[in-house]
């Protein structure tokens, strides 16, 4: 319906002016002023030479014209605001209006997550998984086929830094040792040797050679297919541990991921690339490495091949867009990481600008902040001393624990993407437990709370679904919340913001408590009617629910 009444107005103003010179869009007023509003008669009277109110009722005649008994009344306000108010029954159809499909036929590659093998999952790789996948959602709802895909750094610096303490704590190349290791300390165990490899790497010289030449024969394992000398055996066997771990976690939280894309097989295609183009210019050679002269674009410059001939990080993401290319030919790429890597991003899409333009165009680069403690401590997995995924979620399971005494899975995954995605994209993230699994005000047990609530109303009711003629106002309230979805889910797709989601959601929740409150269901007179308002706005709360990758629950 916002659509019609745009199109009514923007009719009115180009029969007014006689040419499309205005853009109309609808605001959502305030409930004493209407159901839409626009200021299109302040835009104009300058144009036209008139008042903004006289304009603005010649305006107001057309729409109500044009859109009849849809609506009860189109008025004037102040110096020419148009306020439109909807007639309760198209109001009442307004609220099973499903969201838009603005990506139907469209292929769309999400990726985000992106650990690191032989590394640790740390609390930004829970942060960013949980976004991805309610951004995922939103984009899928919306028509598109979406595939979610994960990248991470299975050669590389942090490898052999971990290859190295792996080999010292065996004693050596002995992979059958490996079987001592318990199953569930796995990741554990491999996060350890990184820190040990990383402390040794910059404290010891003889360990930093050690190291520098591992990462050399961790590449040569992928040149020469090396799946049977004793280092590679030990190198596949935890390569494929830190895959299940990943995989294990994802499963847990419910952002199962499409593909992995692991630095070695993209890495041969960057460096492919990267040289094709340095025959043209594109890349230059300095002091032995291959280099992007980021500065004659207003960046910096970086390093794509180092003096070895290793490619760095920046050559395999160029490996990954075209890995993704080949794969999907998409219509959009997003990528979602850490705000820390922002302006490495823009020398690495810079560079490709140069030859694939057009790649460039379908890529959007969403970044977040860090996840921290309270009190603002900084995490580093390179030290240490940093909040692993698996201490959020324990976090708010003692957390739970102590408020409620139950272990309800649901209900902690609920507390934990809520206090994420509730946030705007971009800030930092200080994760407070106890707020986190509140019953009362703005947390996801609440919302949960809620939907389980009014299954329950519907549960007592004997009352047959009514369609709804009239609204009392009270309903009309709550009607016209739930009416609001299909905007707020195209407000968050169009901007891929799902935090536009978790504060509709609230407000509809505190809309029905209100109503509740002062409105009997079971036993009163419009039962039947209310049964239906009821219905779809527990059909709108577990929808909203879905899209934030939250389950809403039928009893708590």
């Amino acid at each position: 319906m916002r659509q019609e009444i745009e199109q009514a107005v923007q009719s009115a103003v180009d029969a007014i002016v006689g040419a499309d010179i205005v853009y109309v869009e609808l605001t959502r007023p305030d409930e004493q002023f209407g159901d839409y509003a626009t200021n299109a008669a302040l835009q104009l009277a300058g144009t036209l030479h008139r008042k903004p109110r006289e304009v603005a009722e010649d305006i107001a005649t057309k729409v109500h014209e044009t859109l009849g008994d849809r609506v009860a009344e189109v008025s004037v306000a102040g110096p020419g605001f148009i306020n439109i108010t909807l007639s309760d029954s198209e109001l009442v159809t307004a609220m099973s209006v499903p969201p838009e499909q603005g990506w139907a036929g469209k292929t769309i590659v999400t990726e985000y997550s992106d650990p690191n093998p032989f590394k640790v999952l740390h609390a930004g790789h829970l942060y960013t998984s949980i976004v991805g996948d309610s951004i995922s959602n939103l984009l899928e709802r919306s028509g598109g086929m979406v595939h979610r895909v994960n990248f991470g750094g299975d050669v590389g610096l942090h490898v052999a830094k971990t290859m190295w303490a792996i080999m010292r704590e065996l004693g050596g190349e002995h992979p059958a040792k490996l079987s001592d290791v318990p199953e569930h300390g796995r990741s554990e165990w491999m996060a350890a040797a990184y820190v040990a490899g990383t402390n040794a790497y910059e404290d010891d010289a003889a360990a930093k050679t050690e190291i520098i030449e591992l990462n050399k024969r961790v590449y040569r394992l992928f040149a020469d297919d090396d799946h049977e000398s004793a280092f590679a055996q030990v190198y596949w066997t935890c390569r494929q541990w830190s895959y299940d771990y990943f995989n294990a976690f994802y499963d847990r939280i419910g952002t199962p991921f499409e593909k992995y894309y692991p630095e070695s097989e993209c890495a041969p295609i960057g460096l492919k690339t990267v040289q094709e183009q340095l025959a043209k210019g594109v890349y230059q050679k300095s002091d032995g490495a291959v280099v992007f002269d980021g500065e004659k674009y207003g960046l910096h410059t970086r390093v794509f091949v180092n003096s070895q001939g290793l490619p760095t990080y920046e050559t395999k993401d160029v490996g990954l867009i075209m890995r993704k290319w080949d794969d999907y030919h998409y219509d959009r790429s997003v990528v979602i990481t850490g705000s820390d890597i922002v302006e490495y991003m823009k020398v690495v899409m810079k560079s490709i600008e140069q030859y694939a333009p057009e790649l460039v165009k379908r890529q959007t680069h969403l970044t977040h902040g860090n996840v921290k403690l309270q009190g603002g401590v900084k995490m580093s997995s390179r030290k240490g001393n940093f909040l692993r995924a698996v201490d959020v979620l324990d976090a708010a399971v003692a957390a739970n624990k102590a408020a409620t005494g139950r272990d309800d899975e649901q209900v902690i995954l609920g507390a934990v993407k809520y206090s994420f995605l509730k946030q705007r994209l971009g800030a930092d993230i200080i994760f407070l437990p106890e707020e986190s699994v509140s019953l009362e005000g703005n947390s996801g047990p609440y919302l949960q709370y809620a939907h389980a609530r009014a299954r329950s109303i519907l549960a007592k009711s004997k009352a047959k679904s009514q369609n709804v003629e009239t609204l009392e106002p009270a309903e009309r309230r709550l009607v016209r919340k739930i009416a609001e979805y299909p905007e707020v889910v195209r407000k968050a797709t169009a901007e891929l913001l799902p935090h536009y989601i978790c504060t509709y959601l609230y407000e509809l929740a505190q809309v029905f408590n209100s109503f509740y409150e002062h409105n009997r269901v079971v036993g009163d007179p419009r039962e039947a009617a209310r049964v239906q308002l009821i219905a779809r706005y527990a059909g709108v709360l577990k929808d909203g629910l879905g899209l934030l990758g939250i389950a809403a629950p039928d009893h708590m």
